[in-house]
């Protein structure tokens, strides 16, 4: 009888021991936030979401949408997010504590994973408003993004250096891309500002509603500006309607995550998104200029452990 006890007890532990074994690993949630569905950051979001869930083990991905750069990086600093997109002028004032820009004291939290691809700042005028030069946006109605979002941000920006304010408009509204696309094809505005990847969607959709011009930022602007912005160009055709070249200006984009993420997922976060390109430029163009090579470039923040471990493997540190 005793023995049988002993058996018994033997081959309790062994199916404990063996059920623990078999027991799934512990599920790693990795929040990913982007910006408004008919953006750049939603998207490729959603193509990142699909590949992380496939490709790493036990990870639970999802997308939010959220109102883009600022929000972002303030949810990843209390912890309610893994990984965020995000222009570098946000990321800068972010971990300097740009009151103004909307970080209330330094987010000393953030940690960088890679330089992705260039925001293009692009504003389109209806045609019917007559507006082709910054200059022209005087007396006009202009929609600047979300209040202190990154295209927002943006907006202050390239106004100052070009020695203009908000208050030359007749209205200044703070919109997100696809409202303020509505508001201009019902002739509710005369003009949208939006950072972007090129091709955006919310362009494209305007483009064909109603005949747009889009407005230059010319490169002694772009020099006033200095970094992290940068001369670029809209290619002739990027829209409808679109028949030359326009000189712009450019800022580029990061993934961020926060100190609190595990070296291995943030590791894991890197390698994936390198190792998997084609999946992200299926998503959108924009994510043809995601280059490893210069995936460090402009980083305003330190890079994740994880991140930096995936660099060494590559020969990039």
């Amino acid at each position: 009888m005793r023995f049988m006890s002993r058996a018994l007890a033997v081959a309790a532990v062994a199916a404990t021991a063996l059920t623990g074994a078999m027991a799934p690993a512990k599920a790693e949630f990795i929040n990913i936030l982007t910006g408004g569905t008919s953006g750049v950051y939603y998207p490729l979001g959603v193509a990142l979401s699909k590949i992380y869930g496939e490709k790493i083990e036990g990870a639970r991905p999802q997308v939010q949408a959220t109102k883009a750069s600022v929000e972002n990086l303030n949810l990843l600093q209390q912890g309610k997010g893994e990984l965020a997109f995000a222009l570098g002028d946000s990321v800068k004032l972010a971990w300097e504590g740009n009151a103004d820009a909307g970080f209330k004291a330094p987010l000393d939290k953030l940690r960088g994973i890679a330089a992705v691809y260039p925001n293009y700042i692009q504003i389109v005028a209806s045609k019917d408003s007559g507006i082709t030069t910054l200059e022209q946006l005087k007396g006009k109605s202009l929609s600047v993004g979300a209040a202190k979002s990154g295209t927002e941000l943006n907006a202050r920006a390239i106004f100052q250096a070009a020695g203009l304010m908000y208050t030359d408009l007749a209205k200044t509204e703070y919109l997100p891309f696809a409202e303020s696309v509505e508001l201009m094809k019902n002739r509710q505005l005369d003009a949208t500002l939006q950072s972007a990847g090129l091709g955006v969607a919310s362009i494209k959709d305007l483009a064909t509603s109603v005949p747009i011009n889009v407005v230059a930022v010319p490169e002694d602007i772009v020099a006033n500006l200095g970094a992290p912005y940068v001369a670029a160009t809209i290619p002739a055709g990027t829209y409808q309607g679109q028949e030359g070249d326009v000189s712009s200006v450019a800022v580029i984009n990061f993934l961020v995550t926060h100190d609190g993420v595990s070296e291995e997922t943030a590791y894991q976060m890197t390698k994936q998104l390198f190792e998997n390109l084609p999946d992200m430029v299926a998503a959108h163009a924009a994510a043809k200029a995601i280059n490893l090579e210069k995936a460090q470039d402009g980083m305003p923040i330190p890079l994740h452990p994880g991140a930096e471990r995936y660099y060494k493997e590559k020969g990039l540190m």
